[in-house]
């Protein structure tokens, strides 16, 4: 006997994440597609490429039938960058990584205290030129700790020293900042729909905040760790002179901590806070299309208890399990016991190091390994 009634399974939706560093979240559904027809030809298969706000977001909307839109911005290095942003009707998905991440630094190049997410704001203000009237902003994978303070700028805001000079780009030199101004904010703020996704709740600072828990990814020592948090508890504070409670408020509320803080400057902007697999869910058209499927397959990279925390494949399972669906995984690494992947309403998980042991080779030849995997789920629950 199989793991499932393959009399009751017809129809597979594919909803996985990327596997970071060597497939996309669509190439993921390619080759999960490719696996699965290779044992049952005439299996139907739907996708449904997903991302949880981080680095991949802006690829699923377009995959999901938004059209994606290019514009030139300012990298996070200051440098010109192109930068992608989707867009359906009038609603826009913008993913701050395309502007501000990590990806856009050369190799083995970090700037921990002068990356600025000035780009951000302005791939913002071009979805708002293009009509845009409710805006997804998905944070996450930034190469920045800046507060979101580079974002406001681009957008009007003036960030001023002690002798009216504006302050240099990243989070450092806001320990500099004497006044903030934001009466030159893009006014279009004040009647559209902002909504921050994010798969993080830190508060902007303090040991559970933007520096001390993701600084040392962007290459902070602890030193610097100790001068970002300085400098952007300052920042807040600053803003807490210039608009009132609402600045301390947003410092502390879930979410701020997001990508090196810029969810503190879209929280400042009027953003909602929503996690961010739960919204992209609903911005892709997941609902209709998990009614339709009889099995899920979901995944990413690494299974572990990061995923359990807001990650795409969680929510996932979460929705399908509500749903009284099916769910099976595929991962790069699997690093959850049975037990923890049962209470996510993840049946079983099918990692590529089971095939092939060596992690070089397993990330070099993850595209044919998936391929693999996918046979077996279509053995076990379809043939």
């Amino acid at each position: 006997m199989t793991d499932g009634a393959a009399t009751q399974v017809a129809h597979v939706l594919v909803a996985a994440d990327k596997f970071k560093g060597s497939l996309t979240a669509v190439q993921v559904a390619e080759r999960v597609t490719a696996g699965l027809r290779r044992v049952v030809p005439e299996v139907t298969v739907e996708t449904l490429p997903v991302a949880d706000g981080g680095d991949g977001t802006v690829a699923a909307a377009v995959a999901a039938g938004f059209e994606r839109r290019e514009v030139r911005v300012t990298g996070p290095l200051g440098e010109p960058v192109t930068a992608a942003y989707a867009l359906r009707g009038t609603t826009a998905v913008v993913e701050m990584a395309e502007a501000s991440g990590l990806q856009l630094l050369p190799p083995g190049v970090f700037a921990p205290l002068t990356s600025t997410t000035y780009g951000s704001g302005e791939l913002l203000r071009a979805a708002l030129d293009a009509g845009a009237t409710t805006l997804v902003f998905g944070v996450g994978g930034s190469a920045t700790t800046d507060g979101g303070s580079g974002m406001l700028a681009a957008l009007g805001a003036r960030f001023l020293d002690a002798a009216g000079e504006p302050v240099g780009p990243g989070g450092a030199p806001l320990a500099d900042l004497a006044t903030a101004d934001l009466s030159g904010l893009d006014p279009r703020f004040a009647s559209v729909d902002l909504i921050l996704a994010s798969d993080v709740d830190n508060p902007l600072t303090g040991p559970k905040g933007a520096p001390a828990v993701y600084g040392p990814q962007k290459g902070a020592t602890p030193d610097d760790v100790r001068t970002l948090d300085a400098a952007l508890a300052h920042f807040a504070t600053v803003l807490e002179k210039a608009i009132g409670p609402k600045a301390a408020e947003a410092a502390v509320a879930p979410g701020a901590g997001g990508a090196g803080g810029i969810g503190y400057g879209a929280l400042i902007l009027g953003a909602s806070f929503r996690p961010g697999i739960e919204l992209m869910l609903e911005v892709l058209g997941f609902a209709p299309a998990l009614e339709r499927a009889t099995l899920v397959i979901t995944g990413e990279g690494s299974l572990d208890e990061q995923t359990l925390h807001g990650k795409a494949p969680a929510g996932v399972a979460a929705a399908a399990r509500a749903a009284g669906k099916e769910v099976v995984a595929v991962c790069g690494r699997l690093a959850l016991p049975p037990e923890a992947l049962g209470t996510a309403g993840i049946r079983r998980a099918y990692p590529l190091t089971a095939l092939e042991p060596d992690t070089a080779k397993c990330i070099a030849n993850a595209g044919p390994l998936l391929e693999d995997v996918a046979s077996d789920i279509a053995r076990d629950f379809l043939a």
